[in-house]
Parts: C-alpha cells; sequence; structure tokens
C-alpha cells in the first residue's frame, strides 16, 4: 500500500543507526507513524523536527503495518524560531499534544489547516500566544469535546460571560454562576465570539491555558492514561515568567 500527502512532523524518535520513528499530522490520512531510513545521515538532517512540513509518502505491504516514510522537506518552521524559547514551547506542545489527543489514521484536514496556520503564525506575529489557546480548543471539537462560549448554559443570555462549567463545557454568565463561584472555570475575554482588543494579557492567556488544560486532561487524556505534554508546562512556566517581568508590558513584537 501506499500513498503521498502533505505532512507536519508531529515528533521523532531514533530507530537503529540513522533511522527514526516519525509521526506526522496529513491532510488526508491523520496522524501516521512510519520509519524514515537515513533519518540522520548528513543529507537528511533537520528535516525530521516538529513543526516541519514535508512531502510524505508511506509505503507499507499491509495497512496495519508500521511502514516507512519518505520525507521531502517544504517548510522549516523550526529553525525559524530555534531562538525563542515561548515560540518552541508552544510549536513542540502544540505538535505533542495533536499526536497524542487523536487516534491514528483518521483524517483531520481541518485540524491539519489551523495547525499549518499557527506554524505560519509563530514566524510572524506577536498575536501567536492567544492563538495557541484557540488552537486547543480546536484539538478538542475535532475529538468530539467542544467548548461552547456563545451564550449562557443556564439563562441563555450572551453578555456577560464569565465561567465555564466544569461539567458541560458550555459558558456561563455571572449572575447565574456566582453561587457556584468555587466550582467554576473563569472564562478568558479573549475567548468569546466577538472579543475585538489587540492586546491580551499573559495572565489571560493562562487563564486560557487553565481553562483548555482542564478538558483537554479530564475529558480527553486521562482516560486514555495519557499526560499533557511537557512542552505545555514549559509554555506556562515561560507565561508566568512573563507576567512577571512585564505584567502590562507593551505587546511582543514580531520576529
Amino acid at each position: 500500500m501506499q500513498w503521498t500527502d502533505t505532512a507536519i512532523i508531529l515528533s521523532s524518535r531514533k530507530f537503529g543507526e540513522t533511522s527514526a520513528v516519525a509521526h506526522v499530522l496529513t491532510y488526508n490520512h491523520g496522524v501516521h507513524g512510519g520509519i524514515v531510513k537515513g533519518a540522520f545521515a548528513k543529507s537528511n538532517r533537520g528535516i525530521i523536527q516538529p513543526g516541519n512540513v514535508v512531502n510524505a509518502t508511506w509505503n507499507a505491504r499491509l495497512s496495519e503495518q508500521l511502514g516507512t516514510l519518505k520525507c521531502e522537506l517544504q517548510t522549516a518552521h523550526a529553525a525559524h524560531i530555534m531562538h525563542d524559547a515561548g515560540r518552541l514551547a508552544a510549536l513542540t506542545s502544540a505538535c505533542s499534544l495533536i499526536e497524542q489527543a487523536l487516534p491514528e489514521r483518521h483524517p483531520y484536514p481541518h485540524l491539519h489547516r489551523v495547525l499549518l496556520e499557527f506554524l505560519t503564525l509563530l514566524q510572524s506575529s506577536g498575536h501567536w500566544q492567544e492563538a495557541y489557546v484557540h488552537l486547543e480548543i480546536e484539538v478538542l471539537a475535532e475529538a468530539g469535546f467542544g467548548l461552547d462560549t456563545t451564550e449562557c448554559a443556564a439563562t441563555g443570555r450572551t453578555d456577560d460571560l464569565v465561567y465555564v462549567s466544569p461539567k458541560s463545557g458550555r459558558a456561563v454568565c455571572r449572575e447565574a454562576g456566582f453561587p457556584y463561584h468555587g466550582k467554576m472555570l473563569p472564562l478568558p475575554e479573549f475567548l468569546l465570539p466577538h472579543y475585538k482588543k489587540n492586546r491580551v494579557e499573559p495572565a489571560e492567556i493562562l487563564a486560557g491555558l487553565q481553562l483548555t488544560g482542564y478538558f483537554l486532561e479530564n475529558w480527553l487524556l486521562t482516560p486514555h492514561n495519557r499526560k499533557l505534554p511537557a512542552a505545555r508546562a514549559r509554555l506556562a512556566q515561560w507565561l508566568e515568567r512573563k507576567e512577571m517581568k512585564e505584567p502590562h508590558g507593551t505587546e511582543e513584537t514580531a520576529t
């Protein structure tokens, strides 16, 4: 069996002396693994890096086999952000999360587009932090656990939405949620449908990560004995340091 598809490298680990087992997110075939022969040879060095976009060809005698992957580099996203700890943690976290959260060999063309857009944004925009939180929301939605921040689950109101119910994943307005304040999850304003401000503070991003992290862990990963990626913790730590240094600083410039 054989197919060729546009793919984003999610992870790789050494296999033998010069080869690697890589997992990729393809447009038509979803998350897929394969052996990349000669991955660590001098001519191929740097190709099998998380976040890189490749033209991948997969071959196997039987569909259930691991098979082999041949990867031709299209875009080396990782190389452009290696100097930036925050962006690199976001890239690694996004790739690791998608690999862990989604079943293999099921197509997710929408998520492929979302991840590709995010990787491009990482190189060019100061708004990558809120985009990362939105990416996690997309992962939840693609896995069948979408959050609803459009209206209050209790009253139907569309204004003053400040909580999310940990039971339903739906927004709750201040009035309806206040009696249960200690049990509710904070809903950052930038996750509301019609948010228009240009500046999102690090504390709001951290609140967004707390929100998505709760549902990723409790609804998606823990039932399958999986954990949030270590890179996600590094991203949160980077944001915490940023919040301590410049809680009301100017917006980050693009690199």
